[in-house]
């Protein structure tokens, strides 16, 4: 009995696992974290889904574009089970949270489904599977332990990592189904915190990047307190971090200490990305978002005011049900006067069960791609415009490598580029390694990215 425990030991240990990972940066905290998990329980990760036993999709549900790259990608994962390419499929995240029924009945490929509050299983899960098993670990978001700190395999470029500060989210944008396939907000320890983060700089990350689906939030469901300041504060503290920067930061959040903590301590990033959403006053009372136009205005030119250099980003969304050309030349009219010096624009999704999936007014699908295209026109000058004003100028530049673009070229991000989803900085110079910040020169600029040369 005891010789075949340990040869079904010897063969679980064996398994080959890879993991897709979709969606946003909270996503992949998540998965690097099943990936953590599953190699602390001694499992082989590789990053070839054909050299897979077991390929785990963590997929995003978000709007329907998202949805539908998960449901592709699960199929294409499907297709390498039937040619025998793999044993396992698993499928994870916050497609499963709101449509696991259907999933499992419309894709018989898929051994297992894991919810977004049970990504700690994940190990039990698998082997699960592989014994046979049709497995389906999800419960309802908000029963999962965030006190200690969860195992880490990064997947990021060797200078970033994101550090996924809170899980859920308390507010009700009429468009969004993030509470229900997430949960209620629930602040990490920030002991745990902490020891993440120390733990990541000793792996080599330079720059953390604060994510959670709202950072201003953090600690008042915890502590009885917004500790987001305090927390930046200690975070600074660690030896060997260069850079903090600050994602989803919701406006009605953003106070005079978060601005002075911005503002004074060096290694948090002059960048804050503050998703508004709409400027119509009309529009954004029936997203049910707090803040109105004038707010906003007044928060952009506190910002600015106080700390004289910082890039802001924001996301809008267009053809809200009800939005007028009228409501829209109100947001291009706002774009134009806030100069933002990135901005995100999505395409209203009809969300199944949110209160603006029921709203009268809903826009045809040509209009909202029209819109898009107007916006994003109108934004690609003023981020030139925005560009220009580094010109001349010698700034530092976090390193990440050789340009696959432009050959011979390095690329790297300033302050002002957020990973993945901002501009870069090309330049000439001496070769440096990942994470080594470097003075350049800027010499020119584009739509989107600075060019330079490093100074000696």
């Amino acid at each position: 009995m005891k010789g075949l425990l340990f040869e079904r030991s010897i063969k679980l240990l064996r398994i080959k696992v890879a993991l897709i990972s979709l969606g946003c940066a909270k996503n992949t905290v998540d998965s690097e974290n099943m990936l953590g998990i599953l190699k602390r329980e001694h499992f082989q990760v590789t990053g070839e889904a054909t050299e897979a036993d077991v390929i785990i999709v963590n997929t995003c549900g978000f709007i329907s574009a998202a949805k539908e790259e998960s449901i592709d990608t699960i199929l294409e994962m499907a297709r390498l089970k039937t040619q025998g390419r793999c044993k396992k499929l698993v499928v994870a995240g916050c497609l499963v949270q709101k449509y696991r029924e259907d999933l499992l009945r419309e894709i018989p490929e898929i051994d297992a489904v894991l919810g977004t509050g049970d990504i700690g299983s994940v190990a039990e899960t698998v082997r699960q599977s592989m014994q046979g098993s049709r497995v389906v670990n999800v419960r309802p978001p908000g029963q999962e332990d965030f006190t200690g700190i969860i195992p880490r395999f990064r997947t990021t470029s060797v200078p970033t990592a994101y550090l996924k500060i809170a899980e859920g989210c308390d507010h009700r944008c009429s468009y969004c189904t993030i509470p229900e396939m997430r949960g209620p907000y629930r602040s990490r320890p920030a002991e745990a915190l902490l020891g993440e983060a120390a733990s990541l700089i000793a792996d080599g990350a330079k720059e953390l990047v604060v994510v959670a689906q709202d950072t201003t939030l953090y600690g008042l469901d915890r502590y009885q307190k917004k500790k987001l300041p305090f927390l930046l504060e200690e975070l600074a503290q660690l030896e060997g971090l260069q850079w903090i920067r600050l994602l989803y930061m919701y406006p009605e959040h953003i106070n005079q200490e978060m601005i002075q903590v911005v503002a004074e301590e060096p290694r948090i990033c002059k960048y804050l990305d503050i998703p508004l959403q709409h400027a119509s006053n009309v529009i954004l009372r029936r997203m049910n978002r707090r803040q109105n136009k004038e707010e906003i205005l007044k928060l952009v030119t506190g910002l600015r005011e106080s700390i004289p250099d910082i890039t802001l980003r924001t996301t809008f969304i267009v053809g809200f049900p009800g939005e007028t050309e009228e409501h829209f030349q109100e947001l291009l009219g706002f774009v134009e006067e806030a100069q933002f010096d990135w901005v995100g624009v999505f395409k209203y999704s009809r969300e199944e069960g949110t209160p603006a999936a029921r709203m009268r007014g809903q826009v045809p699908e040509e209009v909202k791609e029209e819109r898009f295209h107007r916006v994003m026109l109108l934004q690609r000058e003023i981020s030139r415009k925005r560009n220009l004003l580094w010109l001349n100028r010698i700034i530092p530049v976090m390193a990440e490598g050789y340009s696959t673009e432009h050959p011979g070229m390095l690329v790297g991000r300033a302050e002002r580029h957020a990973p993945e989803i901002d501009g870069v900085v090309r330049f000439t110079g001496k070769q440096v390694l990942p994470g080594e910040l470097v003075m350049v020169r800027i010499t020119g600029v584009d739509y989107y990215d600075l060019v330079g040369e490093i100074v000696a």
